[in-house]
């Protein structure tokens, strides 16, 4: 949609809502926006759609997902991303936004990596934020880098049949002993405190072959081989015990750094890295700027990819009153809604 910005004579595309993210809560509120007939843009700085799916863990199993029992990131997010595309939004990956002004007119500037961008009402969807992972300041980590040492590990097949340690306890760490412990042909998981992972993802964990040290645990050195590899993890366990463990490769799953970037000089009202939120309207303090993800903070916040989806329901249909005040809130199921959308079309 092109319009005259301001009544200065100069043309620019307006959309309807500009999504920050393409993470599956972002090509969740794509998808819903298209059913509310709202002109759509996505942005993301990523080179893939997916968010931390598809950059740390494609191949790893979600678990709590409606209608799916187990379901790989990557496969769950083709099938969002063919959702996201069904009223074909504008996708812009590989681009940074880095700045928010709203117009006297009410519409919103966003400047980008590849310049402005300008939309009537804006959904953050960024997930955590940027990420960095968090690194353990053991001897020969750094230098075993890319060398069996692993912050990141995408593919599953790359550990077969192979010595596995992961260091960790939470949901990424935990899952990945799960998921490899088939695949692998040891699986050790090292952690200094209790498990912090799903209740239900733990008894797996604890029912499997996978050994686990903890709590007290930590590594304390990695040592390499002559084929300048990770060869073995020396851990200090709680009584200062030294053991050495052999390894092919070392999962650090131990969590990440976020940093929300650029947005925390929008004005946004934050709270530990989140932007706070009306949980009715998941409008932030900035009219016409709102978040769903795990972005949004609120009383009671649960952080998954459910809860996500339902946010960015709610999210859209806010932004879509706001873009036309006779709209309605609730336009009802989405098979009324593509019904409706048929009826019109044939009666064209």
């Amino acid at each position: 949609m092109t319009i005259s910005a301001n009544g200065s004579g100069d043309d620019r595309d307006l959309y309807d809502v500009t999504i920050i993210g393409a993470g599956p809560t972002g090509l969740f509120a794509a998808f819903y926006a298209g059913m509310r007939q709202m002109s759509t843009q996505i942005i993301d700085s990523l080179e893939e759609p997916g968010g931390a799916l598809t950059a740390i863990y494609p191949e790893k199993y979600i678990y709590d997902v409606a209608g799916f029992p187990k379901v790989l990131a990557k496969d769950l997010v083709e099938q969002m991303y063919q959702q996201a595309m069904r009223q074909n939004p504008t996708v812009r990956l590989k681009e940074e936004v880095t700045g928010l002004v709203k117009l006297e007119d009410g519409t919103f500037q966003l400047e980008t990596s590849n310049g402005p961008r300008y939309s009537k009402t804006v959904i953050i969807c960024g997930g955590v934020g940027a990420f960095e992972p968090k690194r353990i300041p053991a001897p020969g980590v750094d230098e075993l880098e890319g060398k069996g040492v692993h912050y990141f590990a995408k593919r599953v097949e790359d550990f077969r049949d192979k010595k596995v340690v992961i260091v960790g306890g939470g949901d990424s760490a935990v899952d990945w002993a799960v998921t490899l412990e088939p695949v692998a042909s040891e699986v050790t998981i090292i952690h200094r405190s209790r498990f912090r992972a799903h209740e239900a993802t733990v008894r797996e964990l604890e029912e499997s072959t996978v050994t686990c040290h903890y709590p007290g645990c930590e590594v304390a050195q990695v040592e390499a081989g002559d084929h300048g590899r990770l060869a073995a993890v020396h851990f200090k366990n709680a009584d200062g015990e030294v053991n050495r463990i052999e390894a092919d490769e070392l999962i650090v799953a131990i969590g990440f750094v976020a940093d929300l970037g650029p947005l925390k000089t929008w004005g946004f009202e934050l709270q530990r890295n989140q932007i706070v939120v009306d949980k009715i309207t998941m409008e932030s303090n900035i009219p016409g700027v709102f978040v769903a993800g795990d972005i949004a903070a609120y009383p009671a916040k649960f952080k998954l990819i459910a809860t996500g989806a339902a946010e960015a329901v709610t999210a859209v249909n806010h932004a879509a009153t706001v873009v036309n005040p006779g709209a309605r809130l609730d336009p009802g199921h989405s098979t009324n809604i593509m019904a409706a959308r048929e009826g019109e079309s044939a009666a064209e």
